[in-house]
């Protein structure tokens, strides 16, 4: 689609089914637009010769000059008119009407239309099933709620129309303002990418805001994402956590996974801030759209009450900022400047009598001290002007410009300070907990532009050499392979211990022979996931012990369950357990964003642990090396309790290489190593199980 100035600055805007009727939408676009815009509305129906004076008109082929055209004709008739405005050049398109996708079978095929005659005409196309579109620098209104913006540096979409008048009502009255509002509906054409692309162009927008609901494309979107957060922070409220569907997976991976850990991957990844609440999206939106970025995670908190105070440290406790250590400097000019009992170590406690004055005097000192990062300062009304107070972090913020925040314990009495400080950029709060969050963010968004992506590796593999082991599940009635894929490890270049797979104990005791010390034997068997819960596992079994544990084996297996199949035994080189530590390396293919890769902690308690992180898949070599800092076990890598710490480059690499895999085979739905046992001299991938999607082979 072409780029969006004229979705947001048009200078004519028709409106498709415009009428006068009480309590339609398309009197109620009328009535906003009329109210403020400054441009041109042509309304257009049929049935009317003016509606509210203005010339009405059959069709959008009958004027010219149309820039958008609002849609809220039935939905049996939209797409004649979208083929209508496409006959008539007209680039942009709102269809607010719903019936679409959200509506059944024949919603569906309106809407596939829908999107063929857009791609056919090249038109930005908003919705179906929207709100409509609002910017505040035309004072264009072109959506049926009642309220509309103030002008304001935050460009806002939204899945969710409701949500949008919602917020709309709530920022009127707390003076927060909006540049461009967009809500999504189907995202038939245009989706949270298309925007967020044009407005990281757009030097009218300082922050961008989104409620979603679900991303359609989340490769591209973190890719997009990636480059517009170098200059333009994103903070989203994703909707919908839970982790429905999870149970139905077949591996451990998709056992963990759930599109929750995609979507927290994802997020993560394209350096987009997750709020949390839609307080803590407008919290983040304020302070990252009025307050330089700081230079470090440190933070000071002043005060003149110790109960706050100690709140704000319990909130910094769970945040990524770190209490400042003030250098001997700023210690021996606040001990000469502040009363005998005050404390002057972090957090200075100014005492309760404290006077804007002494306030002065402490951030004058703290803010130069080259270790503090930010501050938050926090009072409550005991004896203080907090009007006073304001204006004395207002003139120390803009004279240190470093970010503030500000938390005014008070009701009525701190209500004009709050507006004061707003107006000068620092946000205020009533919860401390709220001003560290909010500066937490500011930190989060630093750590994000400072942030260098590097390409995923290309290792040389042997491409088809895996697509022929992967097209061996066609030849059977399952689409799952076992350790009989162990192969396409060695054509990915992952370690594995010496193996073969017996189908009867003939093979069985030839191929023990052919392999150094006693022998793991496992069930072979696509159908049976945890073999030790089965005794389908044998560790150690010496050569003469082999032929007796195959038919074992097999009995077990038969036992559990008479309908699997049975492949046969796999016999395999003992791997050192002593030194090495059990690790999983694994896939879920995530609908919206691809292949998901997780490591973790592995063993036959995957499932109940749960150490594991995930990333979207390619993972770059930067972001394995974070996977394995991020999990709780990674201590037990490292060398804890005296152990010799494994090799990490190798679990990297490892990370890397299945990541390629899944990459270049989009049929893989799920895979687990699980172990991929880590010790001091590399990697050993012990045990496989994958889910193909045979007709994307």
């Amino acid at each position: 689609m072409g780029q969006l100035d004229t979705l947001f600055a048009p200078e004519r805007v028709a409106v498709v089914g415009a009428t006068e009727s009480d309590g339609s939408v398309g009197r109620a676009i009328m009535e906003n637009l009329l109210d403020g815009y400054v441009g041109d509305v042509v309304p257009i129906n049929p049935s009317s010769e003016d509606v509210f004076g203005l010339e009405c008109y059959d069709t959008l082929t009958d004027v010219d000059g149309i820039d958008l055209a609002v849609v809220v004709v039935p939905p049996q008739i939209v797409n004649s008119v979208l083929q209508d405005a496409g006959e008539a050049g007209i680039q942009d398109v709102a269809v607010i009407t719903a019936g679409f996708g959200e509506s059944g079978s024949e919603g569906v095929k309106r809407e596939q239309e829908m999107r063929e005659i857009a791609t056919e005409y090249d038109i930005n196309l908003v919705g179906p099933n929207c709100l409509g579109v609002i910017s505040t620098s035309l004072g264009m209104n072109a959506t049926f709620t009642e309220k509309s913006a103030i002008e304001g540096n935050i460009s806002f979409m939204s899945q969710s129309g409701a949500f949008i008048s919602a917020v709309l009502d709530w920022a009127g009255d707390h003076n927060v303002g909006f540049n461009d509002i967009v809500s999504l509906g189907n995202k038939a054409v245009l989706d949270e990418g298309s925007f967020i692309d044009y407005w990281g162009d757009d030097p009218d927008t300082d922050v961008i805001l989104g409620y979603l609901e679900d991303i359609e494309n989340g490769r591209e979107f973190i890719e997009t994402a990636r480059e517009v957060t170098k200059e333009t922070p994103i903070v989203a409220v994703k909707s919908g956590r839970t982790e429905a569907g999870a149970s139905a997976a077949a591996s451990h991976t998709g056992a963990i996974a759930g599109s929750e850990r995609a979507y927290e991957a994802g997020l993560e990844q394209a350096g987009v801030i997750r709020a949390n609440s839609v307080q803590e999206l407008f919290d983040f939106a304020t302070i990252l759209g009025d307050q330089p970025l700081p230079e470090s995670n440190n933070i000071a908190i002043v005060t003149n009450a110790g109960g706050p105070g100690v709140m704000a440290t319990d909130a910094i406790g769970d945040s990524s900022l770190e209490m400042a250590s003030f250098t001997d400097e700023t210690l021996e000019g606040l001990e000469e400047a502040m009363p005998e009992e005050a404390n002057i170590f972090n957090p200075v406690d100014v005492l309760g009598d404290a006077s804007a004055e002494t306030y002065e005097q402490a951030l004058d000192i703290v803010l130069d001290d080259p270790n503090v990062g930010s501050v938050i300062v926090v009072s409550s009304p005991q004896s203080i002007d907090f009007e006073a107070l304001a204006d004395v972090m207002i003139d120390k913020h803009e004279e240190y410009g470093v970010p503030m925040a500000a938390s005014l314990m008070g009701g009525e009495t701190a209500e004009k300070p709050a507006e004061m400080l707003g107006k000068a950029g620092i946000p205020s709060y009533f919860d401390p907990a709220r001003g560290v969050n909010s500066l937490d963010a500011l930190w989060e968004y630093a750590e994000i532009q400072s942030h260098e992506y590097v390409a995923s590796t290309d290792f040389d593999v042997d491409r088809e050499r895996a697509r022929e082991i992967l097209e061996r599940t066609k030849e059977r009635d399952t689409n799952k392979l076992g350790v009989e894929a162990m192969e396409l490890l060695e054509a990915y270049g992952i370690p594995m211990p010496d193996s073969a797979i017996a189908t009867n104990k003939t093979e069985a005791v030839q191929a023990a022979g052919e392999i150094d010390g006693n022998v793991v034997m496992k069930i072979v068997s696509p159908d049976i996931l945890h073999k030790s819960d089965i005794g389908g596992v044998e560790v150690g079994v010496p050569d003469d012990e082999v032929a007796d544990t195959y038919d074992d084996l097999i009995a077990r297996a038969r036992n559990y369950q008479p309908d699997a199949t049975i492949l046969g035994v796999q016999l395999q080189e003992m791997a050192d357990l002593d030194d090495g530590t059990e690790t999983i390396v694994g896939i879920n293919r995530d609908p919206q964003f691809g292949p998901l890769v997780m490591f973790g902690l592995g063993g036959i308690f995957v499932e109940v642990l749960e150490d594991a992180t995930f990333r979207v898949a390619p993972v770059s070599e930067p972001e394995a090396e974070e996977m394995i800092d991020e999990i709780e076990s990674a201590p037990l890598l490292r060398g804890a309790r005296g152990r010799e710490p494994v090799d990490e480059a190798a679990v990297v690499e490892t990370i890397q290489r299945i990541s390629q895999l899944v990459t270049d085979f989009p049929s893989i739905l799920e895979l687990d190593i699980n172990p991929l046992v880590a010790t001091p001299d590399g990697v050993s991938a012990v045990d496989i199980r994958l889910t193909v999607d045979q007709e994307e082979l």
